[in-house]
């Protein structure tokens, strides 16, 4: 029995080797252990095992405790590698193709804590106002501390329609928030033509700011995006807000195909492997889907991963530019590697770097433009108590027509119905500076182009003058 519970370990011998504790300071170098000293540490482990198993006061679940052991062993070595039993492997896969089940919330281990990342858009968990960065310290009346994500995860799970009662600490203060399941459907992209939230509806000459959001990185990101762009340059657009806030990432080649997307030429993003020689660049094909109209890429605290990868390739070609709050901070590459049972170890491979150089990790993309989301108030009112009306005996305008009564006591009435798609663009502080952001930029550079055009008329002139 010992013998092949040591075989089973040698199996995990390279990632044993290459482990260091979370506290470990980054200057000090890993101490490698010799062929024999991982030897007799893995043959401790395998009597750690058996004593366990054959004392401890009840019946030992073997699968449980080998399982745990492997998955102590990934989450030593940072907070997204992981061990997937069977069931959590076809639960990732599932996700990864865009339904799953459960609340619609994004999350990463931080010192023994849940923290959330970022709600996914539509979800129970985006409903329920839970936002990136808050934690998570009971589920249902437990505890999560010390767990690990995949148990965190489970216990959010359930039958579509059961509720889950969440204990979270947001902004300091703590609530327990009452969540029911559901059928979590990601719809990736979503587009739209946008005005200004002041602009005149019946103005046929109001720039339309082409709108982008991308929620997640999965399997048909790139294709849906792709669509969306054909869709909205037909509609003759000035420019794009590309709206990646609160997007916790996904797959690595969505993130290329989206950033391709949008760019004529140059480097997306480089990975870096273990090895110096381990170096893997990716260049943008040629094909500007956009036609060189302005960008502007809006990412918040919740932008993570592939968003960062974006953000990053964009900003960095000059292509697009980044508005909002400086992002999350994930720069790393996870692969999983199926063991051929069922089960697959998900690891992280390497970092990912900008086209600059730059490594996001733990520092995030920093905008070139910050926007912190406000709450904008309006400090005056559409028509003033003290203006030439106001005046005794002022003359009254003979083309003005009376008000409709009914209509202003609307105006003036408050309303407590749900807030219209328009009615939450405008109150949207990070979206509407990123609006007015790609008008000027469409303005100056049709401007430029204007004034090439008029340089090139003269100097084909003074050609023909000579």
């Amino acid at each position: 029995m010992l013998k092949k519970i040591l075989v089973l370990l040698l199996l995990c011998v390279p990632m044993i080797a290459g482990a260091a504790p979370k506290d470990k300071k980054k200057e000090e170098p890993v101490v490698h252990l010799t062929d024999e000293q991982i030897y007799q540490e893995l043959k401790k482990l395998a009597m750690v095992f058996e004593v366990a198993r054959e004392n401890f006061v009840e019946e030992a679940d073997e699968k449980k405790m080998l399982e745990a052991a492997m998955s102590g062993m990934l989450g030593a070595l940072d907070p997204h590698s992981s061990y997937l039993s069977a069931d959590d492997f076809k639960e990732f896969n599932d996700k990864s193709h865009g339904e799953f089940g459960g609340l619609g919330i994004q999350i990463t281990s931080d010192r023994g804590a849940v923290r959330v990342i970022s709600p996914i858009d539509d979800t129970p968990a985006d409903k329920a106002g839970i936002k990136a960065g808050d934690y998570i310290t009971h589920i249902d009346g437990e505890q999560v501390f010390d767990l690990t994500l995949n148990q965190a995860v489970k216990k959010m799970k359930g039958r579509p329609g059961t509720k889950v009662k969440l204990t979270i600490i947001s902004d300091g203060e703590e609530k327990t928030l009452t969540l029911k399941r559901a059928i979590i459907k990601v719809e990736s992209v979503k587009h739209d033509v946008k005005t200004m939230a002041d602009a005149d509806p019946d103005d046929k000459d109001v720039p339309k700011v082409g709108y982008i959001r991308i929620s997640d990185f999965g399997a048909t990101t790139a294709r849906d995006l792709r669509k969306a762009l054909e869709a909205l340059e037909k509609k003759n657009v000035v420019g794009y807000v590309l709206d990646v806030r609160n997007n916790p990432g996904g797959y690595l080649t969505a993130a290329i195909d989206v950033s391709d997307a949008f760019l004529d030429s140059g480097e997306i993003v480089s990975t870096r492997g273990k090895a110096k020689t381990d170096i893997e660049r990716t260049y943008a094909k040629s094909g500007d889907l956009a036609n060189g109209k302005p960008v502007v890429v809006l990412i918040n605290h919740g932008s993570a991963s592939a968003s960062e990868i974006v953000a990053g390739a964009l900003q960095d070609n000059g292509r697009g530019l980044v508005m909002g709050s400086q992002s999350f901070g994930k720069g790393s590459v996870q692969q999983q590697k199926p063991l051929g049972d069922g089960t697959a170890i998900h690891i992280t491979i390497a970092r990912y770097y900008t086209p600059s150089g730059r490594s996001i990790q733990n520092e995030g993309i920093t905008p070139d433009v910050e926007v912190l989301q406000s709450k904008v108030e309006v400090l005056e009112k559409k028509e003033s108590k003290y203006s030439e009306a106001s005046f005794k005996n002022s003359l009254k305008n003979d083309q003005s027509k009376k008000k409709d009564k009914k209509k202003a006591d609307d105006e003036d009435a408050t309303d407590d119905k749900e807030l219209t798609d328009e009615e939450k663009d405008a109150l949207d502080y990070q979206l509407q500076r990123g609006m007015d952001m790609v008008i000027a930029m469409s303005k100056m550079q049709k401007k430029t182009e204007t004034l090439a055009t008029e340089e090139k008329k003269s100097e084909d002139k003074s050609d023909e003058k000579k």
